[in-house]
């Protein structure tokens, strides 16, 4: 053992056990300490420190331990936990998942140098999410609108348009009447070269690459780095937001690949397994990510999430999405049957919730006076539609009444005017509203019993026969 100027450095490597390094005879290290792992050629990587006692330290490296042998291994622990350089300049900028940079230019000059893990916001300072978001998609900003300072997922499947979907709100988010473009910070989390590419381009074309900072982490990378890539981006995110007086939007994909990359280190710990074999701390793990959005009184800034996770089969019962909806307020649900049908988004509104659109923005007066009552209405007419339709393939279309034939040509109007929209096609709240009134005009008044009696007298429109 040597002391040198960054810390101790022990040669009493144990064991490798997958992605975990284990050193003997160690004292003094602490829980979450920053390790330098270098090998006997010479090559170093960086790790953690996830359990210590009895002299022994058990550390997570990010890198992989690919390589790496006991003889000749050098451990040396800094005393320090993981920390990131963070400036504005990251702006633009495309790094690798431990904020490396990736575009060919140099590292950023640093304006601070923070913890990973974040400063937790307190709870008495939290200021209530209430400034509506338009994303420019009709079936978000009507009936599940997004919030400055929310988390709101999106529950997806694999091959469905989740990535299209978060470019395009990452191009098009803004905040009516006060037209504030956001940061975007994006984290990449063991997604494919292509789906890292189509994202860096999407930005880089519609030039809001200049506001962008992307973390990428991909499928050939180590797993083990996925569980440090979001930290490192939420943690720029805050300086941003908290420091800075930015109004972040920080987009992850694919949670899925994250929670694969707990489980991993929890099987090689010997932990005993919760749900399909995920670690039981998994829905504190996922709140200690999810729970750094958010406002605190008296700063301008602010920080929304938007993360995306891939449900595996479309089980939405799975873990993962099931805890997500646990810890954030509410989800966007993608459904295959919509995409079959040529919809995008393919959002099932019916299965979507944003928990913050009545209490945070309607109730609060922040968009149109009829906003909530529409919004409504779209669901009840929906709904009834999406019934009316499994009982006409029993009963046939001939069973049903003339009233019922009106819902199921509501719910074609829904899914083709309401529904799909273009994926550069940016839609003003105003215009999602019109084109809502549009499709419920098809019915007779009589059956919009969710909307006040003025808003129908102003914007009903009447079909001639």
């Amino acid at each position: 053992m040597t002391l040198e100027k960054s810390g101790i450095e022990y040669l009493s490597v144990q064991e490798i056990r997958g992605p975990l390094m284990i050193v003997g005879g160690v004292s003094g290290v602490a829980y979450d300490e920053l390790v330098e792992v270098e090998t006997a050629e010479g090559e170093r990587r960086l790790g953690r420190v996830i359990e210590v006692g009895e002299g022994r330290a058990v550390v997570q490296v990010f890198e992989g331990t690919q390589g790496l042998g006991i003889a000749g291994t050098k451990a040396r622990f800094l005393g320090r936990t993981m920390e990131i350089p963070v400036s504005v300049e990251m702006l633009g900028r495309v790094f690798d998942g431990l904020g490396n940079p990736l575009d060919g230019l140099p590292q950023p000059i640093a304006e601070e140098v923070l913890d990973v893990n974040g400063e937790p916001i307190n709870p008495q300072q939290r200021e209530y999410p209430s400034d509506f978001i338009q994303t420019g998609i009709s079936a978000i900003d009507g009936m599940n609108s997004l919030v400055r300072g929310q988390k709101l997922p999106i529950f997806s499947g694999a091959g469905l348009p989740h990535n299209l979907l978060a470019a395009q709100i990452a191009r098009q988010a803004t905040v009516p009447g006060k037209e504030e473009e956001f940061a975007v910070i994006f984290a990449a989390v063991g997604v494919q070269n292509d789906e890292a590419r189509y994202f860096r381009r999407s930005l880089e074309e519609s030039g809001a690459i200049k506001r962008s900072a992307l973390f990428l982490n991909l499928a050939d990378d180590p797993a083990i780095e996925r569980i440090v890539t979001p930290r490192i981006a939420l943690t720029l995110a805050e300086y941003l937001a908290y420091r800075q007086g930015y109004h972040v939007l920080v987009i992850i994909t694919d949670i899925t690949n994250y929670a694969e990359a707990l489980r991993e280190v929890s099987a090689a710990r010997e932990e005993v397994p919760g749900r399909k074999g995920y670690p039981g701390y998994m829905y504190t793990d996922l709140a200690s990510l999810y729970e750094r959005a958010g406002r605190i009184t008296g700063l301008k800034g602010s920080l929304t999430q938007m993360p995306i996770l891939s449900m595996p089969s479309d089980d939405i019962t799975h873990p993962i999405p099931d805890l997500t909806g646990y810890i954030t307020e509410g989800q966007i649900v993608l459904s295959r049957d919509l995409y079959r049908k040529g919809i995008y988004p393919p959002i099932n509104v019916l299965m979507s919730l944003s928990r913050l659109m009545g209490p945070g923005i309607i109730s609060q007066k922040k968009t149109r006076p009829d906003h909530g009552d529409v919004s409504n209405q779209l669901y009840a007419a929906y709904a009834r539609a999406v019934q009316l339709r499994s009982l006409a393939e029993i009963v046939g279309k001939s069973g049903l009444s003339e009233t019922d034939l009106k819902y199921l040509e509501f719910g074609d109007l829904f899914e083709q005017k309401f529904l799909r929209q273009g994926y550069s096609e940016n839609r003003t709240l105003d215009q999602t509203i019109e084109i809502a009134w549009d499709i419920l005009s098809s019915l007779p008044e009589v059956e919009l019993t969710k909307i006040k009696e003025e808003h129908i007298r102003k914007h009903y429109r009447k079909r001639t026969a």
